[in-house]
């Protein structure tokens, strides 16, 4: 039998209701998932749902209609298997690299020795070995999301939950940090769910793009593998004809979900 997919969108409504009481659905019928081990790229006009679906998956979000399920079971509150990697810093300012990658295990109740060796090797695997002492105003944007990354995954979870992790970044910068993730994914293969605006970045990323439509009530219209063999380097792979060819295919949906937005906005 297959396994379970690590999340599970089953018909997924989410609404909001406005200060003067005004209801607006942001997501229709959302129904997709994400696999053991996939990396899954959301992508779709501004203000299309991604990020709702996002907290919906880490359990901040309950839908109105329908069902989240991790792992084959409903999720009620909390996504325990999950780590979240938002766009904006997260890190503590009072605390050092060090101490901000240990923090999570830390609340766990994990013995203060053990989670700063954890912390110190997490923060080698981001390439910041020897930096566990600085604090996030002494450290490059570039750093900081290093650490930032070393936190999510210190805690080992089953899922990453990633939302535009990257954009705030320079585009070298990016580039590093994009194939420091793939080389981190990798090792372990988690299942990934990642938000972005860039269409070049989730190809070069993701074994499939799923294209959300244009909102309000927005739902999956379109579902991409990408085929391109792995490892990957982000920037080589973009100047594949296979890469060309598929991110045609891709933008041909996006682009008709896009000109929608801007027709509706």
């Amino acid at each position: 039998m297959r396994s379970p997919a690590a999340v599970a969108f089953e018909a997924v409504d989410c609404r909001f209701t406005s200060r003067e009481g005004v209801d607006t659905t942001a997501v229709s019928g959302a129904t997709f998932e994400v696999g053991e081990g996939e990396f899954v790229s959301l992508v779709g006009p501004t203000g299309c749902g991604k990020s709702t679906l996002l907290n919906a998956a880490a359990g901040l979000l309950l839908p109105a209609d329908g069902q989240v399920r991790v792992f084959g079971e409903p999720l009620p509150g909390r996504n325990v298997h999950a780590g979240y990697l938002f766009q904006g810093e997260a890190l503590l300012p009072w605390r050092s690299a060090r101490d901000n990658v240990c923090f999570g295990l830390e609340l766990r109740g994990e013995p203060r020795d053990a989670a700063l060796a954890k912390a110190d090797d997490w923060l080698a695997r981001v390439g910041l070995a020897g930096h566990g002492g600085k604090y996030p105003h002494e450290m490059s944007g570039g750093m900081r999301k290093r650490v930032a990354l070393a936190q999510t995954l210190v805690v080992e979870p089953r899922i990453l939950l990633m939302d535009e992790p990257f954009s705030a970044l320079d585009v070298q910068t990016r580039v590093l940090m994009e194939n420091e993730l793939l080389a981190l994914w990798q090792q372990d293969r988690k299942s990934v769910l990642f938000v972005t605006h860039d269409l070049e970045e989730a190809i070069a990323l993701s074994d499939r793009v799923i294209v959300l439509s244009a909102g309000p009530a927005s739902r999956p219209v379109g579902t991409f593998p990408i085929d391109l063999p792995r490892p990957r380097d982000v920037a080589e792979v973009r100047l594949t004809p296979e890469f060309v060819d598929v991110h045609r295919r891709i933008w041909d949906t996006l682009r008709a979900e896009v000109m929608r937005a801007h027709r509706v906005g």
